[in-house]
């Protein structure tokens, strides 16, 4: 299997994680584990796949291992993209578990590295990330920062999938400040975007933020119904963490509209795959939930003995991960358990409850005060995004105006050195006869000016039959078919447009109504293509093949398109009719067969 055959199905792996079709992504990267040695770095790109597909199912513990294994190998053979993307794994992984300081160190160097290599798509989704890490820490003008950065970035990639991505995030910023009216519409953006892409497991994503928000507004009828939507999406993807958490979402809106037994069902749920993922923080707060709701004298099954049971693995979870404002409703729901029996705790949970709340909202009393700050902050992301894309659009259409579009994507992508081989193509010379006789007759002005609108029009019709213009040198002009995308019919798209050109140039009048005659010469062959130049770039083309169609140009006859045996037998059995020419000398091949493609009358 080839290198592009390689990475080619690589590529279709991670395309198949985004959509949630996990099946699909291990078996294309366990068919280049089958292929290739672990020396290889297909082999470890293969690897990473496999454990990005499992920690997207929830299988966290597996996800590492896998992980550390791949990174292992990338660092013994020095690969260093491989590294820098399980970094950005590593880190991923890291924060859910609330090691974010680990998870910033990893994020860090995979930035470096994605920057060292001139990866910018991986550039954007560790800042994205290190964006998410500062939303958990509470960081808002760290996380908007990145974020705005990172959106961008993936706007001047032309990424919608990573934009979409990030503009979930900022939602998710905007959730935590509790302006939920902008945090719905980020969401909805993001969401709408994803959906179009069927990027099926961002889509579920989204969709229990926004049951999450509604969840948060007091709206339990929206709520139950996107968290329902999301939760079977995640059921079906077999994402074993992001049904935990919707799981516990929907069990908290029965557990508010005083449903017990039904919010009982889903926290036990939530709960169980919690401690099967290890997700301590996320089981802290389930736990906390259940002892809240045996603490109820409403529930039927009311337990005291099992209330003080959770609520208190709960406390001691939280003050262990030291996520403590997690506890203040713990201690609230404990407090009143052991004042209703009469307990002497319930004075030391109170004093609890009252501290720690105390600290929470002069905590929020100083987020309320930026919040205003944070609002600005995001208008000036979103002002200077808009600017940025602006600019960056006026570039790149100077660059598809100077390069071939397929190209100039593959430039804007971060692509340093383009150079291809293409086995077949056809390339077109064309020459204007006389000119130089013309050029002393007429002004520089005037000259220009006829050499435009000559030019122009091939340009027209080298898009109507798909030939790619490289450049005109003088009264020449040079166009190829066949690249920088492969066409099987090239030698045919080659002569249509020759006879294009010869038709228009047979009725082309001057200003002063003369007439301007070309030659026009085609070859089919083999040639090298790439950017030449780091200031005014240029697309060109290399190889024997252009210097032959050159040879059939200068040895031709005015009037006529002279071709070599070569372009003829690429057009192979058509309608075309071709009159042999003969054998004759051409400078710098020697004897050649050539022919003319014939013109219609």
């Amino acid at each position: 299997m080839t290198h592009d055959e390689l990475q080619s199905r690589l590529s279709r792996a991670n395309a198949e994680n985004i959509k949630g079709n996990f099946m699909e992504a291990e078996q294309l990267a366990h068919s280049v584990i089958a292929v290739t040695d672990q020396c290889d770095e297909h082999h470890v790109s293969a690897l990473l796949t496999i454990a990005d597909s499992v920690r997207l199912k929830g299988s966290i513990d597996e996800a590492f291992t896998l992980v550390e294994d791949a990174l292992g190998l990338a660092e013994h053979h020095n690969h260093l993209t491989n590294k820098a993307l399980a970094w950005m794994m590593l880190g991923m992984m890291h924060w859910p578990r609330g090691s974010y300081d680990l998870a910033l160190d990893y994020l860090g160097k995979a930035l470096v590295a994605h920057e060292t290599l001139g990866k910018k798509s991986g550039s954007a989704r560790d800042m994205m990330n290190i964006g998410i890490v500062y939303a958990y820490l509470g960081s808002y003008e760290e996380a908007l920062e990145y974020l705005g950065t990172s959106i961008v970035m993936y706007e001047e990639l032309s990424d919608k999938s990573g934009v979409a991505v990030v503009t979930g995030n900022i939602g998710g910023v905007y959730a935590r400040l509790g302006t939920y009216d902008n945090a719905l519409e980020y969401f909805e953006k993001a969401l709408a975007t994803h959906r179009e892409l069927g990027e099926k497991s961002l889509i579920a994503g989204i969709t229990g933020n926004i049951g999450s928000v509604y969840y948060s507004l007091g709206a339990y009828d929206k709520a139950l119904e996107f968290l329902g939507i999301a939760l079977s999406e995640h059921v079906e993807l077999g994402a074993k963490s992001a049904v935990a958490l919707v799981t516990g979402n929907i069990g908290g809106v029965y557990a508010d509209l005083g449903l017990f037994d039904i919010a009982l069902e889903y926290f036990s749920k939530a709960l169980a795959t919690h401690e099967e993922l290890g997700e301590k923080s996320g089981a802290a707060i389930v736990i906390g939930n259940i002892g809240t709701l045996y603490a109820s004298q409403k529930f039927e099954n009311y337990d005291p003995v099992k209330a003080e049971e959770f609520l208190l693995r709960a406390i001691a979870i939280n003050e262990d991960l030291g996520t403590k404002g997690q506890n203040v409703d713990v201690y609230k729901s404990l407090a009143e358990l052991y004042e209703n029996q009469n307990r002497w705790e319930a004075v030391e949970y109170f004093r609890k409850y009252f501290t720690t709340y105390q600290q929470l909202q002069n905590d929020e009393a100083a987020k309320q005060a930026q919040i205003i700050d944070h609002r600005r902050k995001l208008e000036e992301v979103e002002r200077d995004r808009q600017i940025r894309i602006v600019r960056f659009q006026e570039q790149e259409k100077i660059l598809h105006n100077i390069l071939p579009a397929h190209i100039a994507e593959r430039m804007v992508a971060g692509e340093k050195t383009i150079a291809d081989s293409f086995e077949e193509v056809t390339v077109f010379f064309s020459d204007i006869v006389g000119f130089t006789a013309l050029s002393q007759q007429v002004s520089a002005e005037k000259l220009v000016g006829l050499l435009n609108s000559i030019f122009s029009q091939f340009d027209q019709l080298a898009r109507k039959h798909g030939l790619e213009k490289i450049k005109t040198m003088g009264d020449s002009y040079m166009a190829v078919a066949g690249a920088p995308l492969k066409q099987d019919n090239h030698a045919e798209r080659a002569a249509l447009f020759a006879l294009d050109v010869a038709e228009m140039m047979h009725e082309y009048r001057t200003q002063a109504g003369g007439q301007i005659e070309i030659r026009i010469g085609l070859h089919s062959g083999s040639v090298v293509a790439g950017i030449i130049g780091e200031n005014k770039l240029a697309y060109d083309l290399w190889g024997d093949a252009v210097n032959t169609a050159s040879r059939m140009e200068s040895h031709g006859e005015t009037g006529k398109i002279h071709v070599s045996e070569n372009f003829v037998k690429s057009v192979g059995n058509s309608a075309f009719r071709f009159t042999e020419r003969g054998a004759m000398e051409i400078k710098g091949k020697g004897m050649m067969k050539t022919y003319f493609l014939e013109i219609a009358p």
